[in-house]
């Protein structure tokens, strides 16, 4: 028997929000309910089985928070929303909902929009050595790299310094024109895109200067040590075990450091073992230490990002 319902929306602002570009959002919410969904203006349209239509209600309602304000929701919010009703989470999902990291230059709120994604975040917050492992797309770098400007803007560190290896994904530095650090940038491009979403661009350049923001390959770390400091090592499945062994024990007091890597998408030699795999081997259970693991269904970019990724496990299973 088809059972039906509406929903009506406060204003064309939270319509938009609910439904997503191109009315994204709604498809996922039918893919992930079984109803039938259709927007009429400000009036959202359910119908199905009663099951389906009582879902889709819920998931709807759960999410009211964002789209009563007009504030854009993602397929990663519905996927969770779901989530929280079939695991009885609302209570976390609300709270998720509320915890806004930062907010872009743009006035974009910056929060967690999976579950494992919030325990990443309180690792950080609880942790001085956190890793996080996972597929490309679960915002490894970029959760990491907010928390790393609202440590230094609140005055929580002293120094931001972002590294990682330069190791090239099948292509060489020397052909690369420029000194090392012009060959190096392309490989530290994503930490300085994370940055320019929170500091003005022009800025970051004399916080380069005075060393307060320091962006180096990992060759730069060796005999130092980093306190005072909130340190991001990216990509760190390109590392070796001797690499990962140095930069681990940089680490100085008052010090964070946040290691993130992707061990499906190592760009060593086939014969080198990669420092991230020997770490996660040996400090799993060291205390004061947290590993973080992600997988396709913490996806948030396009959502065909995921099926990319789910298919990609699935042929190397």
């Amino acid at each position: 028997m088809v059972e039906a319902a509406s929903i009506q929306l406060p204003t064309a602002e939270s319509a938009i929000a609910l439904a997503g570009l191109q009315e994204e959002n709604l498809k996922t919410l039918a893919r992930q309910t079984g109803a039938t969904i259709v927007l009429r203006g400000q009036e959202l349209l359910i119908s199905g089985t009663a099951t389906q239509v009582d879902l889709s209600c819920k998931v709807v309602r759960s999410l009211e928070d964002l789209w009563s304000k007009g504030k854009s929701i993602s397929r990663a919010d519905i996927l969770t929303a779901r989530q929280a009703l079939d695991t009885h989470r609302q209570d976390e999902f609300n709270e998720m909902q509320h915890d806004v990291l930062a907010r872009t230059r743009r006035g974009e709120d910056i929060r967690a929009k999976t579950f494992r994604q919030r325990q990443y975040i309180q690792a950080v917050r609880t942790h001085d050595l956190t890793f996080c492992i996972g597929p490309a797309g679960t915002g490894k770098t970029f959760l990491a790299a907010v928390l790393a400007v609202q440590a230094l803007l609140s005055n929580q560190c002293e120094r931001l310094i972002l590294t990682r290896p330069a190791v090239e994904a099948g292509e060489k530095l020397g052909f690369l024109p420029g000194d090392l650090q012009q060959k190096v940038n392309p490989y530290l491009r994503p930490l300085y895109d994370a940055l320019y979403e929170f500091i003005d661009p022009e800025k970051i350049p004399n916080l380069m200067e005075r060393g307060v923001i320091e962006v180096a390959p990992i060759a730069y770390m060796r005999g130092r040590t980093l306190s005072n400091a909130f340190v991001i090592l990216d990509e760190a499945q390109n590392t070796t075990p001797a690499q990962m062994k140095m930069i681990l024990t940089r680490l100085g007091f008052k010090s964070r450091m946040v290691v993130t890597g992707d061990l499906t998408q190592t760009d060593l030699p086939t014969q080198q073992t990669s420092g991230l795999a020997v770490a996660q081997k040996i400090l799993q259970h060291v205390e004061g230490i947290a590993f973080c693991h992600f997988s396709q269904a913490d996806v948030v970019r396009h959502p065909l990002v995921q099926r990319i990724v789910a298919a990609y496990e699935q042929y190397e299973q």
